[in-house]
């Protein structure tokens, strides 16, 4: 059966040396793996990262944090360079940690429409930016593959993207940069608001497909939500799919009347309960759909 993991934001933001002893609670709630948001410099020792991930008995995946000072498709020549080597960074990290599997919008900085909406793109300039994001996954993809390394290319959703919105999307950057070293991560989260269907989209994404997240429509815990996990572990076992899924469940039980619910708030209270039952839950579907 799939490993099931979760992603460090669920407890913490950034991920730092005080907060090591929660991988011990992590493997408690019945969880194989972390999923790292990949550590900034001078943020948690590496190695000593990897050594209590191992003593708490979990594999790790990462998270690239792509932002716009570092956006490989960025019209600007600095953080396009600055893009280009933090991906490699991502891998140097990826290998210090003992991660095999770095997933995120590699393509590019995730955009925030809200305050300033979403422009038309000129077509040749879409073909320009999809050319920088395409040889930066080409060159990225080959140095990941000679570390053994793969990276996942996630597509989000139209409010944080302008590039790679769909299934569609990753598969043809996976295509286009024709590298090593490539695959397709999907969201369900993202998938929910921009897929035709989500068991279409798997298939689609087939063989390519190297990591999953299985996140509710609101982002809360898994089985409470209007996901249909039945079809989704269906489609995920249809493909053959036995690689790495993530749980991310950041909302939180503040919901008054103007609280920002896509800004991450660290939790206030021990939600070990509701993270096993959610781990509980997806291995339900996954045994059910033969995975």
């Amino acid at each position: 059966m799939n490993p099931v993991g979760i992603i460090s934001m669920s407890y913490a933001r950034p991920f730092t040396k005080a907060h090591l002893p929660l991988l011990k609670r992590v493997k408690a709630a019945g969880l194989d793996f972390i999923e790292m948001l990949v550590p900034e410099p001078g943020e948690i020792a590496l190695g000593e990262l990897r050594v209590a991930i191992e003593d708490a008995g979990l594999a790790v995946a990462l998270a690239a944090r792509m932002n716009a000072k570092r956006d490989p498709s960025s019209e600007g020549v600095i953080a396009r360079k600055e893009g280009r080597e933090y991906l490699k960074r991502c891998v140097d990290v990826a290998v210090a940690v003992g991660a095999r599997i770095v997933g995120g919008p590699i393509y590019g900085a995730p955009l925030v429409f809200a305050g300033r909406a979403p422009a038309p793109v000129e077509e040749k300039r879409r073909q320009q930016k999809v050319k920088w994001a395409v040889e930066a996954l080409a060159e990225a993809g080959v140095y990941a593959a000679s570390l053994d390394v793969v990276f996942a290319i996630e597509p989000l959703n139209r409010f944080e993207t302008d590039l790679c919105n769909t299934a569609r999307h990753a598969v043809e950057l996976v295509q286009l940069a024709r590298a090593p070293g490539l695959g397709v991560m999907l969201d369900t989260f993202h998938m929910n608001m921009e897929e035709g269907g989500m068991a279409e989209a798997i298939k689609l994404a087939g063989k390519r497909l190297v990591h999953f997240q299985a996140n509710e429509n609101h982002r809360g815990f898994l089985g409470t939500g209007h996901i249909d996990w039945a079809t989704v572990c269906h489609a995920l076992a249809g493909i053959k799919y036995q690689g790495p899924i993530t749980l991310e469940p950041f909302k939180r039980d503040d919901e008054r009347l103007g609280v920002p619910l896509a800004q991450w708030r660290a939790p206030v209270r021990d939600e070990d309960e509701e993270i096993a039952a959610s781990a509980k839950t997806l291995r339900k579907y996954l045994e059910a759909a033969g995975g």
